[in-house]
């Protein structure tokens, strides 16, 4: 009898459907391995939430087949989850010099990083996972040490893409490795994973060395004026070459936010950063120069109520205060979703007397994905049997779609998947087929999953509507009102200003209290239903409101 062979299981736990928060799984049998584990940033109405995660139930429920977690690069939307992912699975972690160097400053935040392995990679190298084998392919990106991933496994080849642009004039190291690609795709790929993020832009990405000509250019422009520039902390890549500008107009450097100071020190001690000694200051030293001597880099370029550049926008910073003709600079693409956060900041800044140069006005900034050409050059190269779209929103999966098809591809080949779906693949044969657990993981301080649904939704009607608590005490013998009602109001009306409205509430509690007689007075529960539901209707037909209402009773 011929053993049935078992199938590759695909899906992801995060990135599809969405922005951020990239993690993809591959199972095979016993084994299973791990791509990425990333945060995306919390929704308008995730009230209170700081981070978002993925659900890593199915993976907690099958830790002894977990074999490792392998990194792509080191962006937030990449590795940001990965501490919570190591405290509930605690495997071996394998990543570029970079990527792990900026995985270790979360590590020691999390007091985790003595007890976590880390394991070094390059390009070009190889590892074993269980029965797959991930090769280290080089790929450019907004940030150094990017990889993409060749997979070996018993039913055939997988690449995942990762993050990736081709550009062939890259800041630090060499290009992408096109060969590789090719090499690949002449013996034969099984599926291919592709980023979307940047598939509605045609043409072909800048390289990031454009941006070096904008800065020397304003830079050069900017005589007397302290020159700030905000981006991500992670983009090492355009650290340098706002410091390469700054020694062309000899201006010294000063560093700001906590994530900006240890990238910079974890890209420099690893060779990622050049910065002359003599250019480098304190931020505590920087009145000791004039304006035209500085340049600061910051954090806060996604208008983030907590990074540097927002506290400084509302005075709220304790070394930096905004001058009238500060020349500001946004250096970075707005996230989806952070574009009103970022023009209130930049309205903060103005209102000061700065002046602000963000995306459109020059080109300031790059992006870090490829565009289409970049995309369908891949595909051309790779030529895999079986393709999903991942990394982006449905419309970004259904357009990436389009453009596999366009090349070439049979549509029923193409797969579109959301978070939790399960493709199964042997090497003649795929199709989707169930789902794992998943979902979002909300981070609300150090409370881990413990902010839900039914909490949003209250902060959310908190947030809109107000509260009210109707506050009573009972004697517990007599049954007797003792005190109260009192009618306290948080978000919902000025209760000096509004005493006719409180004092027929309290009338209205008082008296639902006394209808009940001293046997029913026991089923407190059923007093508060009818409490609430009282206010409810009552405050609604006199001011069309709907606060939160809480009825408390309290025995004496």
């Amino acid at each position: 009898m011929v053993q049935k062979k078992n199938k590759l299981k695909v899906f992801s736990l995060g990135g599809l459907n969405e922005i951020g928060k990239n993690i993809t799984v591959f199972e095979y049998d016993k084994d299973i391995f791990v791509v990425d584990c990333g945060v995306s940033f919390p929704m308008e109405d995730m009230l209170g939430i700081d981070l978002v995660i993925p659900d890593f139930t199915y993976l907690e429920n099958n830790i002894h087949r977990v074999k490792g977690l392998v990194l792509t690069h080191g962006h937030e939307d990449h590795i940001g989850a990965v501490p919570y992912f190591l405290k509930k699975l605690p495997v071996k972690v394998y990543g570029t010099k970079l990527t792990l160097g900026l995985l270790e400053n979360k590590l020691k935040e999390h007091k985790i990083l003595s007890t976590t392995s880390l394991n070094p990679v390059s390009a070009g190298s190889n590892i074993k996972l269980g029965c797959f084998i991930i090769e280290f392919i080089r790929v450019t990106h907004s940030i150094a040490d990017s990889v993409s991933l060749a997979i070996k496994t018993p039913v055939g080849v997988v690449v995942h893409s990762g993050d990736f642009k081709v550009d062939y004039t890259p800041i630090h190291g060499e290009i992408i490795d096109l060969h590789r690609f090719a090499e690949l795709g002449k013996a034969g790929v099984l599926l291919f994973l592709c980023e979307s993020t940047n598939i509605f832009q045609l043409g072909h990405t800048m390289s990031e060395k454009t941006v070096g000509t904008i800065f020397d250019q304003i830079f050069e422009d900017t005589s007397n004026q302290r020159i700030m520039v905000a981006t991500f902390s992670s983009n090492v890549h355009r650290i340098q070459q706002i410091v390469n500008s700054a020694k062309k107009q000899n201006r010294k450097v000063a560093i700001v936010g906590r994530s900006m100071t240890n990238a910079v020190r974890t890209a420099s001690e690893l060779g990622y950063l050049d910065i002359p000694k003599n250019i480098l200051i304190d931020i505590s030293d920087i009145n000791n120069y004039t304006d035209k001597q500085l340049v600061i880099i910051t954090t806060g370029s996604q208008g983030e109520p907590m990074a540097a550049l927002s506290r400084i926008a509302t005075s709220d910073h304790k070394q930096i205060e905004i001058k009238p003709g500060d020349k500001i600079i946004l250096s970075s693409h707005p996230i989806p979703g952070n574009e009103k956060t970022i023009s209130r900041v930049i309205n903060e800044l103005m209102k000061k007397g700065a002046e602000v140069i963000s995306e459109g006005m020059m080109n300031i900034h790059v992006s870090g994905h490829a565009n289409q050409e970049e995309i369908k050059l891949l595909h051309a190269l790779i030529r895999p049997k079986y393709f999903v779209p991942i990394h982006g929103e449905f419309r970004h999966l259904c357009k990436h779609k389009e453009i596999a098809i366009e090349l070439g591809m049979n549509k029923e080949n193409i797969f579109i998947m959301g978070v939790g779906d399960v493709l199964e693949l042997n090497d003649n044969a795929a199709r989707l087929n169930g789902s794992v657990p998943s979902g979002d993981i909300l981070v609300d301080g150090l409370g881990v999953g413990d902010v839900g649904n039914i909490v949003l939704r209250d902060r959310k009607h908190l947030s809109n509507d107000g509260l009210v608590i109707a506050v009573i005490a009972i004697d517990k013998a007599t049954s007797s009102i003792v005190s109260g009602p009192d009618i306290i109001s948080r978000g919902f009306v000025y209760v000096r200003e509004s005493e006719q409205l409180i004092s027929e509430a309290k009338r209205l509690v008082r008296n639902i209290v006394n209808t009940y007689d001293n046997k029913t007075k026991a089923e407190w529960s059923n007093i508060k239903f009818r409490v609430k539901e009282a206010l409810r209707e009552y405050l609604w037909q006199k001011i069309k409101r709907s606060p939160m209402i809480l009825p408390i009773i309290m025995e004496i």
